[in-house]
This record gives structure tokens, C-alpha cells and sequence, in this order.
């Protein structure tokens, strides 16, 4: 048993199966192969439709139907990463070229999904056959065990042109990832024809080919001098607009339509786009929308903007640009398998791994025509020496005991056993020296080949091979012969499967907008009571007056450009752009506090609400539960951050009370255990914000402050103390840190 234990350090045991795993998911599950373009279970899956004969003049069939013959003999991995890429290989705005032509429901640019694989049906493109899955069965590519070994797959497919540019790719490793964004097929061809013709070509030259890249969803690439070095290097930034055009609407009014959006706004970006245009009027960024609607459909992309008669188009475009989605970034990652190891290429090093793999399937391609037009070749002699003997040979079959006989007759000229009409015959048979080959083919030769014509269509048949032989030769011998016959088959591909460029690639400005100056003004700020916050102008606030007052638990005045501030028991201060609250009539709900600041209502609570104005005209002075107590300068509070730390506190202490000083004369704190203290605010110190600041009332053991009173000269200040009125101006004046009065209950 100790012989069978294998002692090992558990780190190294660790790292190994770590680094397996990883290499395992790049290499064989993660990343495509730079050859044809594909990740393995996108290979996989073509793979099995075209051994399913599901071929695009063949009808549809159901996709669970290819994805469970595919998870059966190839991909292990679970049907759902199957029918994930096959419901993309169907998807026209997600691929340049697809690859698999689906029938049903297969999602759309907007986000929604595919239906389920039982309703859906696919079958091969004609593009995929012909440019991806041809001449598989003539040994131009290796073919591998399965995951059980029970069948064989193609290492890689015998791709045409480099379809890692036409599709790109994307996809996440185990500390990598690849993003490849697509290109037009006719430039990638063109170019990958240059590149056959001249191999010291370089990437700039190439790129008189390969403009840039051409998204499905078309859209304008606006930093073109940035491609030389993102195509040299394989990694870089490509920044994409959404097109737009201008359209006259109702009444005079302008619409702003896009008609394409960047490639990286498909799916759900949609409708955050949607969202984030709404939010630019929501926010008071502009007041230029009248109307928004999403027209999308399947003749394409058709985003509606409703503009006001006398908006700034470009101005608002601008807007568009710099805070939506309309101006997007697509991150390139030239990632890819190369000879069995990731690599970061650019694209002439994509192309030139490509027409290397194009080179070895060509040869493969051809050495094998060659020997099967060889062999015809022979068979073929043989037949025409045959047809010339015919009678000879008719002779021995009729005096030969079984076939053995015959056919050693043929290949060696033993005429043992055989019987003869004449002594001619027989020393014409001892001459007969055909091989072994043609033997077989002249005993398995039916009668009708000896008809003139037959005869005469045999020696044209061999004519044809003798030319086939040359012409396979030639191309294997000459490498100007077998690029040619690569090229020829790229123009064919080229012709019957090219498009038209559908993105614009040129250098534009950056998009500058000029926020338009608003008109300072006095508004008020309503709160109630469950935190729904909204502002009106002052003349609907005079005439709503008493209900608005009675109805929200804070009313205040503040300027439509400044700030309000949140101060809370834990002695945060939130502050609120008055832009970011909803402006409008008087019985609109407004909205929660917490959506507009990082205010968190479910942990704490609001002491109190005050404009930016207040804060810069006046002190605050704060009290906690503790009977710690300071006076600060509002000024210290005049900040852009959106939370910052009001006060300092003690462990287990929190804020109770922030009041704005104005005319208060005397402050009354009153204790949990019913002792009240008053003394004159004078004696509270101005500190810091950060200060804990002084005792203001002396506390017996585990008594706490419950309130906290304002009194002024000229009023009185009445309470309710158990169910008794109290007049707070008639408490003895005391001393600040002292205990204060007993009021009996």
C-alpha cells in the first residue's frame, strides 16, 4: 500500500492542476483558433450540422436536434454554451458574415433572447459549406479522438480566408481575454491577396486593404489615425458614434433620428440609452427634448428625439455624444491560438497564419487528387491495354479454374492449369504483365465497356487525368501556380458572398458641448415625511401655501443652482444638486431622497434638511446623544463632494440635533431621566468640523438627551412634558455642564 502513495508538496499539487485548468479553458474552450477563426464548440457545432447533412439547400432542422448530437459526440459541456453559439453564429448584427442560417426566433439587436432550441430550426449558410467545411474529406486537415474516443473531429476547419477578422471574437479565459471586432469580407480578402503576393508587405499597406473595422451595425469609427498602431499591435481602442440624421417634424419642430448605433450598444444598452437620453431632461441638462420613441424594427435601427423649434442640433448631438452611449469604446485584444499557444497579433500576423494554414490544406488538398488521379491513371492504362487484347484475355478467363488463376495469368503470365485454343494464345498470355491494380479492374470490367464508344469515352477519361496529373503537379511543384489557385478561389468567395462597407472610418473632433447658463432663481424645496423630495417655483409655493406646508415634513428656500444638505444622526452630510430634483407642479409626487444622494434611509435618519444658502449665512450648532455640543461655521460645510463627515462622535454616540443659529437666545436640553437644562447659547465654543466639541449637560449614569428647546427673549417657548404644559423661558437660567432642574412628572 505505502508503494502506491505518492508524497508530494500540496502546493505544487495545487499550481499544476491550476495551470491544467487554465490551459484547458484557453486553449480548448475560450479563445479561437487563428486559423479558422472559431472556438471549439463553434467549430464543433458546424462540424456536426454538416455530418447531420444539414446543408443550406437541404431543409431545416430542429436546433436541440444539433445541439444534442453535438453535446453527444463532441462538446461535453452542457447544452446551453452550445445553443449560445449557435443562436450567434445566426445573428447578423452581431456577426459580419453569419455562419448558420436560423429559422425562428433568434433574439434581436434590442436584447431579447433566442426562444428555446425546441422551437427554433437552422441548417448551414452556403458560405459556411463552401468557404469552411469543404474538401473535409480530403485529408486536408487532422482529425482528432472526441472526448471518449469514440469519435473522430476536425482539429480546426479548413478555412478559406481568415474569418478571425470577418466574424472577430470575444471571449474570457482564465486570465485573459481576447476581443476581436469584425471586418469587412471583400477588404480582408483583398488584403489577404496582397499579402499572398507580397509576404514583406506591412501593416500600413495592408490597411489600404482593410479601411478599419466594419461593424454589423454599422456606425462611424472616429479615431482612424489610432488603427495603424491598434492593426500593428493587436491591442487598442477603437472609438465608435451612432449615426444620426436630422429629419423636419410636426408643427416646426426638429427630429433627431439615429439610424445606427455603436457596436457595443446592442442588446440591452438599448434601452439604457433610452433611459439615459430621458434622465438629460429629468436632470435639467437640457430642456430641448420634447419627445423620445423607439421605432426599432426589422428594416433596422430607428431612435426618435423630438427636439424643441429653436434647439441647437449639433449642440445637442454633442450632448448625445458625451453623455450616452451614442459615442461608445470597443477595447481590441488580438487574442488567439496560434500554434498551440495564446498570442496577441495584429492583422498582418493574423493573415499571415491564415494563408499558412490556406498553404498546408492546399497541399494536402492536391497531394491527395494527385494520388487518386495516379491510381485512375493506372487503372486506367490497364483498361485501354485490355481493350486491345480483349480477346486474349476473354480466352483466359474462359480456360481458368477460379479468379486466382486468372489474375496470376494477368500480373505474371502463369498460364498453369489454363487451357488454350492456340499455342499463340498461350505465349501471348506468358507475356501479360498488367499490375495488380489493373488486374482487378479487368476482372471486374462489365461487357458493355467494350462498345466502341465506351472505348473511345475511356481514352478521353484518361486524356482528362493525364491533365489532371500535370495541372496537380504544377500547383504542387510551383508555389506562383498554388497561390494563384488560392487566389481564384478568394475572388469566387469574394464575388458571390461580398457586401459594401457598412461602417464610416475617418478622424473627428472630440464632441463638445456648451451647457446653456440657467437663470439663477428662488425655489422651494419639499420633503414629507416618507422622503420624496421635489422643488416649485415661489408663486406656486404662495399660492399652496398652507397645504404644502402641513403636508411635507421640511419646506425650505434654496436657489435652483445650488445645493441642499442632509445632515443625519451619524454625523454624515449628504448634499443634493437642486438640478437633480424633479422641478414642476404641486401635487407631483417628486422622488426619494435616496435615489438623488447616498443617503441610505433603511439605516439612518435625517436630524436636518438645509439649502447651501443657509449654510454659507449662518452657524450650526450640534448636539448629540451624549450631550456633546459645538458650534461650526457653515462655510465649513460648502463642498462638492456628495458625502462628507459632518461631525466627529464618540463610540456609541449619535447626532440628535442641528439647528442654523439666527436670533435663538437660550438652548434647553432635557435629559431621559426628566432633568432639563438652560443656558445661553453664548457659551456653546465654535469649533471645527471635525472637533467632538463639549459637554453641554452633566449626565447621570446611563441618562441620555432626549430633545433639545430653543428659546428667544421676545417668546415664549411652551412644550407638552406628560400630558402638562411646560414654558420653557420660565426654567432657571443655569451654567452649560451642569446637571440642571428636576421636573417631576
Amino acid at each position: 500500500m505505502d508503494d502506491r502513495i505518492i508524497k508530494t508538496e500540496y502546493s505544487d499539487v495545487m499550481q499544476k492542476s491550476y495551470i491544467d485548468y487554465a490551459m484547458s479553458v484557453i486553449i480548448a474552450r475560450a479563445l479561437p483558433d487563428v486559423r479558422d477563426g472559431l472556438k471549439p464548440v463553434q467549430r464543433r457545432t458546424l462540424y456536426d450540422m454538416y455530418e447531420l447533412g444539414i446543408r443550406y439547400d437541404r431543409p431545416y432542422r430542429k436546433s436541440a436536434r444539433i445541439v444534442g448530437d453535438t453535446m453527444g459526440k463532441y462538446h461535453p459541456h452542457g447544452d446551453s454554451s452550445i445553443y449560445d453559439s449557435l443562436v450567434v453564429m445566426t445573428q447578423d448584427f452581431k456577426k459580419g458574415l453569419p455562419l448558420i442560417d436560423g429559422h425562428g426566433n433568434f433574439g434581436n439587436i434590442e436584447g431579447d433572447g433566442a426562444a428555446a432550441m425546441r422551437y427554433t430550426e437552422a441548417r448551414l449558410e452556403q458560405v459556411t459549406q463552401l468557404a469552411l467545411l469543404a474538401d473535409l474529406d480530403k485529408n486536408v486537415v487532422d482529425f482528432v479522438p472526441n472526448f471518449d474516443e469514440t469519435e473522430k473531429e476536425p482539429a480546426v476547419l479548413p478555412a478559406r480566408f481568415p474569418n478571425l477578422l470577418v466574424n472577430g471574437a470575444e471571449g474570457i479565459a482564465v486570465g485573459m481575454a481576447t476581443s476581436i471586432p469584425p471586418h469587412n469580407l471583400a477588404e480582408v480578402i483583398d488584403a489577404t491577396k496582397a499579402y499572398m503576393l507580397n509576404e514583406n508587405i506591412g501593416t500600413k499597406e495592408l490597411m489600404n486593404y482593410i479601411k478599419g473595422p466594419d461593424f454589423p451595425t454599422g456606425g462611424i469609427v472616429i479615431n482612424k489615425d489610432d488603427l495603424a498602431e491598434i492593426y500593428e499591435t493587436g491591442s487598442g481602442k477603437i472609438k465608435i458614434r451612432g449615426k444620426v440624421e436630422i429629419e423636419r417634424g410636426k408643427n416646426g419642430k426638429t427630429n433627431l433620428v439615429v439610424t445606427e448605433i455603436p457596436y457595443p450598444m446592442i442588446g440591452a444598452n438599448i434601452a439604457k440609452f433610452l433611459s439615459d437620453v430621458a434622465s438629460l431632461y429629468e436632470t435639467k441638462r437640457t430642456q430641448d427634448i420634447v419627445d423620445i420613441s423607439n421605432q426599432t424594427s426589422k428594416e433596422g435601427i430607428r431612435i426618435v428625439i423630438e427636439l424643441r423649434k429653436d434647439a441647437d442640433i449639433d449642440n445637442f448631438t454633442n450632448l448625445l455624444y458625451k453623455r450616452t452611449r451614442l459615442e461608445d469604446t470597443f477595447g481590441v485584444n488580438m487574442l488567439a491560438i496560434a500554434k498551440g499557444r495564446p498570442e496577441t497579433m495584429g492583422i498582418k500576423a493574423v493573415i499571415r497564419e491564415n494563408v499558412a494554414f490556406q498553404y498546408e490544406v492546399a497541399r494536402r488538398k492536391y497531394t491527395t487528387l494527385l494520388e487518386k488521379e495516379l491510381e485512375k491513371k493506372e487503372i486506367q492504362e490497364g483498361l485501354i491495354r485490355a481493350c486491345n487484347v480483349i480477346d486474349l484475355i476473354i480466352e483466359i478467363l474462359r480456360g481458368s479454374k477460379d479468379r486466382n488463376m486468372a489474375k496470376a495469368c494477368l500480373v505474371e503470365g502463369k498460364i498453369d492449369g489454363i487451357k488454350f485454343r492456340s499455342k499463340e494464345s498461350k505465349i501471348m498470355a506468358t507475356q501479360l504483365s498488367f499490375s495488380e491494380k489493373q488486374a482487378n479492374a479487368i476482372l471486374e470490367m462489365r461487357l458493355y465497356r467494350l462498345i466502341g464508344l465506351e472505348i473511345e469515352a475511356l481514352i478521353n477519361e484518361h486524356e482528362e487525368t493525364i491533365a489532371n496529373i500535370y495541372r496537380y503537379e504544377d500547383i504542387l511543384d510551383r508555389k506562383d501556380a498554388m497561390i494563384q489557385v488560392l487566389i481564384n478561389e478568394l475572388d469566387e468567395i469574394k464575388k458571390k458572398f461580398g457586401r459594401p462597407r457598412r461602417t464610416v472610418i475617418e478622424n473627428r473632433a472630440e464632441a463638445v458641448y456648451e451647457e446653456k447658463k440657467i437663470e439663477e432663481m428662488e425655489i422651494m424645496f419639499l420633503m414629507d415625511r416618507f422622503g420624496y423630495a421635489k422643488t416649485i417655483d415661489m408663486p406656486t409655493y404662495e399660492r399652496n401655501k398652507e397645504a404644502a406646508d402641513s403636508e411635507n415634513k421640511y419646506v425650505l428656500t434654496c436657489k435652483n443652482t445650488g445645493r441642499i444638505g442632509i445632515f443625519t444622526n451619524t454625523g454624515q452630510l449628504y448634499t443634493i444638486k437642486v438640478l437633480d430634483l424633479p422641478f414642476g407642479k404641486f401635487r407631483d409626487k417628486g422622488i426619494p431622497i435616496d435615489n438623488v444622494s447616498n443617503y441610505n434611509s433603511e439605516k439612518e435618519t435625517i436630524v436636518c434638511v438645509t439649502s447651501q444658502t443657509s449654510l454659507n449665512l449662518y452657524r450650526l450648532l450640534f448636539v448629540t446623544r451624549l450631550s456633546m455640543m459645538k458650534v461650526v461655521d457653515g462655510g465649513e460645510f460648502d463642498v462638492t463632494k456628495r458625502t462628507v463627515a459632518a461631525t466627529k462622535l464618540m463610540e456609541g454616540d449619535e447626532v440628535i440635533d442641528v439647528a442654523i443659529l439666527d436670533e435663538q437666545r437660550n438652548i434647553v436640553l432635557q435629559s431621559a431621566a426628566g432633568f432639563f437644562l438652560r443656558f445661553p447659547v453664548e457659551e456653546i465654543p465654535e469649533k471645527k468640523r471635525g472637533a467632538v466639541g463639549v459637554r453641554g449637560m452633566r449626565l447621570n449614569p446611563g441618562d441620555t438627551v432626549d430633545a433639545v428647546y430653543y428659546t428667544r427673549n421676545t417668546a415664549e417657548t411652551v412644550i407638552d412634558y406628560n400630558g402638562k404644559s411646560m414654558e420653557l423661558n420660565r426654567l432657571k437660567l443655569g451654567k452649560r455642564d451642569s446637571r440642571g432642574v428636576k421636573v417631576r412628572k
